[in-house]
């Protein structure tokens, strides 16, 4: 009985560094843009995994495989060095008009994340379309302490601005109050 109190005793001094030591946890964000058009003008602009020309941040995209599974594209970015994102779609369906693809490489200097994947769908909202971007990611520094640039809230932030810089240009063009 003795030995077995010593080792609650052990146990329990033990347990709250083990939880500490598990490393990142699996973040997510959701945003959302209401616009005055149907669907399917949307649809038309975003719905090509291979033409990414409509978000402020990408200055030009090459791929291979059209809107088919396994189908790759590299987003050259504006800026500087002209910073690149591989990505690859692994769910597509036009008739819901919804894609899911994961980056495949990318420089944390560039997103701040590791295992990347997203999902952009358009659904009818009132007399217009809401569209849904959501993706889940972790941190780009895979250890315990990361460095502030690569914690978990410089993923969020960043993750966050690249889905609002691409709502809002959307809802620029087609004339929604953001």
């Amino acid at each position: 009985m003795r030995r077995l109190s010593f080792l609650a005793v052990i146990f329990s001094a033990l347990l709250p560094g083990l939880a500490m030591a598990h490393g990142p946890t699996r973040q997510k964000v959701t945003l959302t843009q209401e616009l005055p058009v149907s669907p399917a003008e949307v649809w038309a602009v975003i719905g090509d995994f291979q033409d990414m020309s409509w978000h402020p941040a990408v200055a030009s995209t090459q791929g291979d495989g059209g809107n088919e599974i396994d189908a790759t594209r590299v987003l050259t970015l504006q800026g500087e060095g002209d910073p690149t994102i591989a990505e690859v779609l692994y769910k597509y369906d036009a008739e819901k008009m919804t894609y899911s693809y994961r980056i495949t490489d990318v420089a944390v200097e560039v997103l701040p994340v590791s295992n990347y994947s997203a999902h952009l769908t358009v659904k009818p909202s009132g007399d217009g379309s809401l569209v849904e971007w959501r993706g889940a990611f972790y941190r780009g520094y895979p250890n315990n302490d990361p460095p502030e640039h690569l914690s978990d809230e410089a993923a969020i932030a960043a993750v966050t601005g690249v889905f609002q810089a691409g709502l809002s240009a959307l809802a620029e063009r087609f004339g929604a109050s953001n």
